[in-house]
């Protein structure tokens, strides 16, 4: 999955000239930071290299996971056509970039950030976007998120793994107050991103939210540590990106987990591969979330016709 191309100029327009090795210096130490999940009250994007660093290095992976949970979300719910945006914790402007490509219906957006660097270059790549009618508001979302009227779609993504998760929980019941329609969260792959994600699926599911992806139903995660549910996207590198991170294959694997949250019932999914599904001669083995709430190894042989066929095609995350 790559950026949309707008997008894609404009991100390299914003780092055009910046030397290489602090490109890399800051990369560093910001990929350093995301993995030690550091909480020491200074933002990650606290500069404005900081910033640029992370449009190198972060924003094509955190786009595609985000990107790929949207369709995931929109193919179970296909009469959900959003008008209004709320993003919070909006960095460079992930969301919005993913959400009107995932939805054309999209008309505004209003746009919380905390950092004034990365703030001010979301603002500046957003007016490369179809969207008009975009509002960048500066917001501590931990402390004094601010009133907001309600949205048909509100977008949560890698925010929750800088919060504490007292402070992710409020923040999660409040933006689920705020949505009108549905509530996307997204967060790392991680064992920890996993174990924040459960907390937020349980409350929201004691909210009487509608779980519209990726779980096929309501009841606890069947998966158990140190298994942990997670899916991955694949993600073309430009040269810039491999050399900031001095990565040498062309690709990466962003692995992230994410839950949307509706205010309607979407339509029944029948299962949700859990893993890739492992092909050999004449057999594929699936591993499945299933609506009963159980998690199951699957054997699918040639044997099986038509189910055999459907097997062949899906992949790690699809509806099965």
């Amino acid at each position: 999955m790559e950026l949309p191309t707008p997008l894609r100029l404009a991100v390299e327009a914003a780092l055009e000239g910046i030397p290489l090795a602090e490109l890399k210096r800051a990369a560093d130490l910001l990929s350093r930071r995301y993995r030690a999940e550091t909480r020491d009250g200074t933002l990650h994007l606290s500069s404005d290299l900081a910033a640029r660093a992370y449009l190198a290095t972060r924003l094509p992976a955190t786009y595609a996971a985000v990107r790929a949970s949207m369709e995931s979300a929109a193919e179970l719910t296909p009469d959900f056509t959003p008008k209004s945006l709320l993003d919070v914790g909006a960095g460079p402007g992930t969301a919005l970039w993913a959400a009107s490509d995932c939805w054309p219906s999209l008309e505004k957006a209003v746009m919380l950030e905390a950092s004034p660097a990365i703030r001010a270059l979301g603002q500046e790549l957003s007016r490369h976007s179809q969207l008009l009618e975009t509002e960048w508001r500066a917001a501590d979302v931990a402390r004094n998120l601010a009133d907001t009227g309600p949205f048909d779609l509100v977008t949560l993504a890698y925010v929750l793994d800088e919060l504490s998760p007292e402070e992710g929980l409020r923040l999660v019941e409040r933006l689920w107050q705020a949505a009108k329609g549905m509530l996307l969260v997204v967060e790392p792959g991680t064992p920890a991103g996993w174990r924040r994600m459960m907390a937020v699926r349980k409350r929201l599911v004691d909210q009487g939210a509608h779980l519209a992806a990726p779980c096929p139903h309501a009841a606890s995660c069947p998966l158990k540590e140190p298994d942990w549910c997670h899916f991955s996207r694949r993600v073309a590198r430009s040269r810039l990106h491999r050399l900031a991170k001095g990565g040498e294959v062309p690709w990466e694997d962003e692995k992230y987990i994410y839950l949307a949250a509706a205010r309607f019932p979407g339509v029944a999914a029948e299962a949700r591969v859990l893993a890739p599904p492992k092909a050999s001669s004449g057999k594929i083995e699936l591993k499945l979330c299933l609506p009963g709430g159980q998690a199951e190894e699957r054997l699918v042989t040639k044997r099986d016709g038509e189910g055999y066929r459907k097997a062949r095609r899906l992949d790690w995350g699809d509806v099965g």
